[in-house]
């Protein structure tokens, strides 16, 4: 990860959290996954995200400080192993509509909604965090569902994707799968059949230009050349949600050079037919996205970072 890592020792108000506290019990719903007891009585977390990423460690507390403000007591997982498609980064932020999450923890201070920019690796920007509303740019909304599935998680729905203004030709009922958006994961996953009909039609107008490449890891649809080689080649993609809020996706938020002089589809189709869609964080990166909790509803914007 870039820049050092968290040293529990080097904290005077550092603690891990008991095993038999409401907090530990909490996990069960936090991350869809029991937690486990160490012999000393500290609670064990494990979490594991749609693109197969996991991290496991020790549920802590430690006084939270940003800017003037000062959380005591703020509770988060300390990972001892984390493993997947992290990148670099340093940890995550818990945002989903849980008991733990970082949200739901500083709820009391803040109004009911949040906002972020995710940048791309290569920029060199910043990205940001901004709990309490979003920062009144021009958002395309769409509503927040509900679904029995996970409560705790942003549903929403896709009902088109459109490749150089066209729909692909598939039927809406294969947009019926539970779709969540989650800046935790990394690669967006499709129901089967949108995959396969998006796959299709950008290798259709990506391989005259450019040799297909063996599949890495998830990415299956993979091409030799650098991104910047292949982005000039690249149709324009749109993501079409209920509501009419069509997020136009840059050739950054389509492809990825997963290694040097190959680049890939960064989508992937779910394993898991009965599965729930993933809006993962490669096609949200630049976009300023407001989750208004308080209105039930999920808004985009380009240009935010």
């Amino acid at each position: 990860q870039v820049g050092s890592t968290f040293d529990p020792s080097s904290s005077a108000t550092y603690r891990r959290v008991p095993c038999n506290t409401g907090q530990c019990s909490a996990l069960t719903k936090a991350t869809l996954n029991s937690p486990s007891c160490s012999l000393a009585n500290s609670c064990i977390y494990s979490a594991s995200y749609g693109d197969r990423s996991y991290s496991i460690g020790y549920l802590s507390q430690d006084t939270l400080s940003f800017g003037s403000e000062s959380v005591p007591g703020f509770v988060f997982g300390c990972g001892e192993d984390n493993t997947g498609l992290f990148g670099r980064s340093a940890g995550l932020f818990g945002l989903a509509k849980n008991e733990l999450s970082l949200i739901s923890q500083l709820s009391a201070r803040y109004s009911n909604a949040f906002s972020y920019c995710l940048p791309t690796s290569s920029s060199g920007s910043s990205g940001y965090l901004s709990i309490g509303g979003g920062s009144g740019r021009s958002y395309k909304f769409t509503p927040m569902l509900s679904d029995s599935k996970d409560p705790t998680l942003y549903f929403l729905r896709l009902e088109a994707i459109a490749v150089s203004g066209r729909a692909l030709a598939v039927s809406g009922s294969e947009y019926s799968a539970s779709t969540i958006i989650d800046s935790g994961t990394v690669i967006t996953r499709l129901p089967s059949a949108v995959y396969s009909a998006l796959r299709t039609e950008l290798v259709r107008i990506i391989s005259p230009a450019f040799q297909s490449a063996g599949a890495i890891s998830i990415l299956d649809a993979c091409f030799s050349g650098t991104f910047n080689e292949v982005s000039r080649a690249a149709p324009s993609v749109q993501l079409i949600f209920q509501g009419g809020a069509a997020v136009d996706l840059a050739p950054k938020n389509v492809f990825i050079e997963v290694q040097t002089g190959t680049t890939c589809l960064s989508f992937a189709a779910n394993s898991n037919p009965n599965g729930i869609a993933i809006i993962g964080n490669q096609q949200q990166q630049t976009f300023d996205i407001v989750y208004d909790i308080a209105s039930s509803r999920i808004g985009f914007a380009p240009g935010g970072c």
